[in-house]
């Protein structure tokens, strides 16, 4: 049997298997509902899939280009002209990523060195951190506290030092399913405003927003575009999130860094796919009736459990509900999750695992991207906690 000379000293030794996947397997060996990880259970139309088929069948097998095929880039281009006003130039400004994850890492990688400070808001998404650390870049991190969640602009301002390299925003946010505002980024803009500060934002849920508000993009910022890269992901669109293709957007600058690394670590994303979402695209509808798809579902979720004991906060984004459980436990949200999955049958997330100190607020996830019988049945347990 080989023997590994020296023991190897891990890069990231914090951490690891991710609470989504812990939650999942926990609710797939004790037969409980998942509300836990963020996916549909439902599929993405017939169309789609047979667009995927017909490219494959017609010989589009081979690499696409490095950026992506021109014509999901050309999609791209003309829906963020179309909704936020700015045009991106499609040979050097957008680039077809294999999904949002890879691009908030190429991103950072492109951009971050050893003693640069990188500046993320907690609760915050858990590839963020592992990124910046990989890169050599010091996390600085800034607590949204609950039941708001909303951005101290002073302690933002505190937190910008001379060797500030990149704020990372996420809107709508995961786990805690509130917006930012155009005012938002227009403290955002003036904050950053003559510094060499590179702005990363992961829009994935930017077509799920509710009760008519608007999704404020830094791509419909001009200031923050010139600085920025913005992130979206087809697969939280168009409840493909297994299919691992994402989009981002930046300044011809900014995109030729990017490009530098994206050609080494992924190179390019499967063709069939992407030309399959060229022609999705060509109907906005897709896209522009989200809201009110996720909305109906937020609605009847949040009816459901509306006799229940849980306190749910509001769910203005995303396709997640939080809940405080206070009235009906002392737990702290972990074993309140291993509690909900074992003996209620419904699996959610405990929000402290996206603080780095563990901050317990008695709070958890659902996801309701779920069928409505699935959410039914979901509450039916939850209703007897």
């Amino acid at each position: 049997m080989p023997h590994f000379p020296a023991p190897l000293e891990s890069r990231l030794p914090g951490v690891g298997t991710t609470i989504f996947t812990v939650m999942s397997r926990l609710a797939q060996e004790c037969g409980a509902i998942n509300l836990s990880q963020g996916f549909p259970d439902f599929n993405a139309e017939d169309l789609l899939f047979e667009r995927v088929a017909h490219w494959m069948r017609a010989g589009h097998n081979q690499y696409a280009p490095m950026a992506g095929c021109l014509p999901l880039r050309e999609a791209v281009a003309a829906k963020v002209e179309t909704l936020y006003g700015t045009r991106y130039d499609v040979e050097s400004e957008i680039t077809i990523t294999a999904g949002a994850t890879q691009a908030l890492f190429t991103a950072v990688t492109a951009c971050v060195r050893p003693g640069d400070e990188v500046i993320v808001f907690e609760p915050v998404y858990d590839s963020y951190i592992p990124a910046i650390e990989l890169a050599g870049g010091t996390p600085v991190r800034l607590q949204l506290a609950a039941p708001d969640y909303r951005p101290d602009w002073a302690a933002v301002a505190a937190a910008i030092t001379p060797r500030t390299r990149m704020i990372m925003i996420n809107t709508p946010h995961n786990p805690t399913a509130t917006i930012w505002t155009r005012a938002d980024l227009d403290r955002l803009a003036a904050l950053t405003r003559n510094t060499g500060i590179v702005v990363v934002a992961d829009e994935v849920y930017e077509h799920i927003v509710f009760d008519g508000a608007t999704h404020a993009s830094c791509a419909a910022h001009p200031e923050l575009a010139d600085r920025s890269f913005v992130v979206s992901s087809f697969g939280k669109t168009y409840h493909i999130t297994g299919w691992k293709v994402g989009t981002i957007v930046a300044p011809r600058e900014l995109m030729t860094e990017f490009r530098k690394v994206h050609q080494f670590n992924v190179f390019t994303v499967n063709t069939p796919v992407q030309l399959a979402l060229a022609d999705y695209m060509a109907d906005a509808s897709r896209h522009l009736g989200l809201a009110a798809f996720y909305q109906a579902k937020r609605d009847f979720f949040r009816d459901a459990l509306a006799g229940s004991r849980f306190e749910l906060l509001p769910s203005r984004g995303t396709y997640f509900q939080l809940a405080r459980y206070t009235a009906i436990s002392d737990l702290g949200d972990v074993a309140f999750c291993q509690y909900l999955t074992r003996e209620v049958g419904v699996a959610a997330i405990p929000v402290s695992a996206f603080f780095a100190d563990s901050r317990d607020d008695r709070i958890v996830r659902f996801c309701f991207a779920k069928n409505e019988a699935t959410l039914a049945a979901a509450c039916e347990r939850l209703l007897r906690v």
